[in-house]
């Protein structure tokens, strides 16, 4: 699918579109009631300088937002993305990358130079987004990080996340954010994952469990080595996290 130009972008402050909000999230990760950031928790992101920034058609109903709240690394401040949702219609259309870049000119006009978000490094597609297309690097990774999840997306596994770190001025995310060509990432080391894992798991046999305690064990080895993730390459059926320095 190309992107869809009569898609427009803006930032939300209705109530209409925070419930437009909610009901994009539990339609795209099936969360159950306990689970779903509520409507309230929008309001207060927008208030708080946070941001809710909507996709929305002509009519006006919404295709995808993201969602971002300030947070503080001592006295810097950042923006942390907690969530970034596309319904199934507008996925592979560049919709989430313009939602990204929108987070990014956003921050860069208030200052903001680092967002951070979180993400499952058994999906590779996100990592590969992540890492390749936007620029952020990894460095830190976290197990069980939202405990116990109601989505059938996450499986009943651990919500082990790695920590995405996106340096907006840097010049690789400067050149990404523009389109323009980057040099490959220096590689020290790679972390290995079957493309399917999580799909082609129970025909091949696989316990995913097991996969994710294996990448759990090798990223923290590496990170404590002072690597980073900053890029994905992926073949027919296996890819790997590229790891290197991290700047």
């Amino acid at each position: 699918m190309v992107d869809n130009p009569l898609i427009s972008l803006w930032h939300c402050h209705s109530l209409d579109e925070f419930e437009q909000c909610v009901g994009v999230q539990k339609s795209v990760w099936g969360f159950a009631d306990a689970d779903l950031i509520p409507l309230r928790f929008f309001v207060v992101a927008a208030k708080i300088e946070g941001q809710v920034i909507g996709a929305f058609d002509a009519t006006g109903k919404m295709a995808g937002f993201c969602l971002a709240v300030p947070a503080l690394h001592g006295a810097a401040v950042y923006l942390h993305s907690h969530m970034l949702a596309v319904l199934p219609a507008f996925r592979r259309s560049g919709l989430g990358r313009r939602l990204k870049l929108e987070q990014r000119r956003d921050a860069l006009e208030r200052g903001i130079r680092l967002i951070e978000w979180t993400f499952d490094p058994l999906e590779w597609r996100n990592a590969s987004f992540n890492l390749n297309r936007l620029g952020a690097i990894a460095r830190r990774y976290v197990p069980n990080q939202y405990g116990t999840s109601s989505s059938p997306l996450h499986r009943d596994l651990p919500t082990d996340r790695l920590v995405a770190e996106w340096w907006l001025d840097s010049p690789r995310v400067e050149n990404l954010a523009r389109g323009s060509a980057v040099a490959p990432p220096v590689v020290q080391q790679k972390v290995a994952v079957a493309l399917d894992v999580l799909e082609g798991s129970k025909q091949k046999g696989l316990s995913v469990a097991a996969v994710q305690t294996r990448l759990r064990d090798e990223f923290q080895q590496a990170f404590a080595n002072g690597l980073a993730a900053v890029g994905f390459e992926g073949q027919e059926e296996t890819g790997s996290y590229l790891l290197g320095p991290g700047g």
